[in-house]
């Protein structure tokens, strides 16, 4: 196959980049592959051609919204069937996207790894032809890596359950621990682990100390220069990227802020501006960046620092994408890490909620379905850490998912009601009369509780499922699905297993996921702090030697400062007063349940919220956050000395 001819035809490039036919061709002959490239490499290309050339639908698993709409834009602007499936569609637009699916005119379709626990979804994939399932962020998979996400790992069972194969994982931030179990994962041959260099000549890294006072004018004075604009500036809380930006506005750049907690078309409108060149800077948490094709950002600039050295990789990426020279810059304090830290050791759970947790899993029966919301709300683990201890359940053998279905559904009919019924066998119209009759009346919806409706009509609940999915799918209905409930099967000798020696098991994964995940932050703090070629360093992390000693193009090589490891500015800690150990010992005496152990109460202190705490709305008295700028381990050093005297 002449690959060059339709690289032109269809993406209008005359050559490859370094790596991307090697993956090209391995998935044209129908085996798996793993593309480690770093950001701005070419990664999507090497699932876009394929898809074009194969035939069927190549299902892109992606976990942001804004990614999938740029590229599913930038494929339609080429001509190229694509489309997405994410919360932003309304009702008719997802209808379309699904009877595209079934009719075979999608060459490419967007969805988050989520989307993949739903029974209506799978068994939609079922009827149609996968030519390619194309992983991105793939690095999620691997409990090791820096952003473990669970769904992740269930889709490893999903692709050898569907027989979807070719796998294609692609991810710019794995270490070698990590690919490995990329690929262990998705059973990719060690020839098919394509890997090119991290390095990038045209970017420019430096490391400036910068103590907490002095960064927003660091900041104005450096951005005050035209050659590093477009500019994005990367911060840790929502709150900095709107003070930031302010800060940068009255200065006379033209800046914005661009964070979650903002509208989608807030967002959209910010990001829309800064790649018509209208915004010239833009302050951001980590929700910006994944898939932004802009490829003259001048600059990338990090207020405050990074939680791991695979975000940095990932973020200063964006920078220089035409290969011209580009600053990549990190306004180092120590004060950054106290934040970073304090999320880490408020995420582990306590020994005695996992345990809670776990009896409820392994009591529950041969086989069983929950709600993690609810599992969340009844033993105060935040729902990402709920779905972490059920992984790790199924990791150690002892749960099998089964299905993922919602407790009811809204039915709006989009015609007639007895239109919708008739024309359908004999035998389907009592079907569709019974089950619609089973439901409860709105003046707008007909809402059906799909396990009692089973029951009641004496159908099996998956013809009802199967039946709602093919009337939504030919226009007949809308439906608004709630009560997401996900169905385990115990496995082995599961119901035998003392709950205690298992929770105990896990309490100790945490502590390794906690000390792992503080040795990513130690590890940032020493390379913002040490001496030497910056470029040498980053690459040796993600297991890349350098020819040469040292890269010649990072700040140290060009001006040799600093001559040695330094210690990073730092705010004078804070101490605690009588009337610290006042405060938090009235709150030891009022018996709080959301706060009745010393960590809860330090997570709260650290301004770190749980399911209990929001429940009570305790998050708006004045102690909650009192102290966000101390050390977690300080504060509950503190706790514990308080609660030791209340007893």
């Amino acid at each position: 196959m002449d690959l060059l001819h339709a690289l032109r035809t269809h993406f209008g490039h005359d050559t490859f980049r370094e790596g991307q036919e090697d993956v090209i061709r391995a998935l044209l002959d129908g085996e798996s592959a793993l593309a480690l490239f770093p950001t701005g490499a070419g990664k999507s290309l090497c699932y876009q051609l394929p898809a074009v050339l194969l035939e069927g639908t190549t299902l892109v698993i992606s976990p942001l919204i804004a990614l999938m709409k740029d590229q599913v834009d930038a494929l339609r602007a080429r001509g190229i069937a694509a489309a997405r499936l994410d919360s932003s569609l309304t009702a008719e637009e997802t209808q379309r996207v699904y009877a595209d699916l079934r009719e075979g005119k999608l060459k490419l379709l967007y969805v988050a790894p989520e989307r993949l626990s739903g029974e209506a979804f799978i068994e939609r994939l079922r009827r149609v032809k996968i030519s390619l399932l194309a992983i991105d962020e793939a690095h999620c998979i691997s409990e090791w890596g820096h952003n473990f996400r669970p769904d992740y790992l269930r889709l490893a069972r999903v692709a050898e359950e569907l027989s979807l194969r070719p796998v294609l994982a692609l991810t710019a931030t794995a270490t070698p621990d990590v690919a490995r179990d990329i690929c262990k994962a998705f059973g990719i041959a060690g020839e098919r682990h394509v890997q090119t260099s991290f390095r990038r000549k045209n970017l420019h890294l430096r490391l400036t100390p910068c103590a907490a006072n002095q960064k927003l004018t660091v900041l104005a004075k450096r951005l005050a220069h035209a050659k590093v604009r477009p500019a994005v500036v990367y911060v840790t809380f929502q709150k900095t990227a709107e003070d930031v930006a302010a800060h940068l506005a009255k200065s006379g750049l033209a800046a914005r802020a661009y964070h979650a907690g903002m509208t989608s078309e807030d967002r959209d409108a910010v990001q829309d501006a800064f790649m018509r060149g209208e915004c010239a800077v833009i302050v951001a948490t980590i929700a910006f960046g994944m898939g932004i094709d802009k490829a003259d950002i001048r600059s990338v600039i990090h207020f405050n620092l990074p939680k791991t050295l695979e975000n940095y990789q990932q973020e200063i990426g964006r920078a220089g994408r035409d290969g011209q020279s580009s600053l990549c810059e990190l306004l180092a304090c120590a004060d950054d890490a106290v934040p970073l830290e304090n999320f880490t050791l408020g995420d582990t759970p306590e020994p005695r909620a996992v345990e809670a947790l776990v009896r409820r899993m392994l009591g529950a029966g041969e086989e069983f379905d929950v709600s993690r919301y609810d599992l969340s709300q009844e033993t105060d683990i935040r729902p990402l850490v709920v779905e972490t201890v059920i992984t790790y359940l199924e990791l150690d053998g002892l749960l099998r998912p089964t299905r993922a279905f919602y407790e009811s559904t809204q039915v709006q009919f989009l015609k007639n009601e007895s239109a919708v019924i008739s024309g359908h066998t004999e035998d389907r119209q009592r079907f569709l009369a019974a089950l619609f009759g089973a439901g409860r009346r709105g003046p707008k919806y007909l809402t059906l509780e799909l396990e009692a409706a089973a029951q009641q009509i004496g159908e099996p609940r998956d013809r009802i499922a199967k039946a709602l999915t093919w009337l939504e799918e030919t226009g007949a209905i809308t439906q608004k699905p709630a009560g997401l409930r996900h169905g385990f099967r115990l496995c082995g000798d599961a119901a035998q297993r003392d709950p205690a020696r298992v929770a105990a098991h896990l309490a100790d994964l945490f502590a390794r996921r906690e000390e792992r995940d503080s040795q990513r932050l130690a590890q940032i703090v020493e390379f913002a702090s040490a001496s030497g070629c910056i470029t040498r360093r980053l690459l040796g992390y993600f297991g890349e030697a350098l020819a040469e000693e040292n890269c010649g193009h990072c700040h140290f090589c060009r001006t040799g400062e600093p001559t040695a490891q330094i210690d990073l500015p730092a705010t004078p800690a804070r101490d605690f007063t009588d009337e610290d150990a006042e405060e938090i010992r009235a709150l030891i005496f009022e018996e709080l349940p959301s706060l009745a152990t010393p960590r809860s109460l330090t997570r709260y202190l650290c301004g770190l919220t749980s399911p209990a705490t929001s429940r009570a709305k305790l998050t708006k008295r004045p102690e909650f956050g009192h102290h966000a700028t101390t050390p977690f381990r300080t504060v509950l050093a503190q706790v514990e000395a308080c609660w030791a005297e209340a007893e």
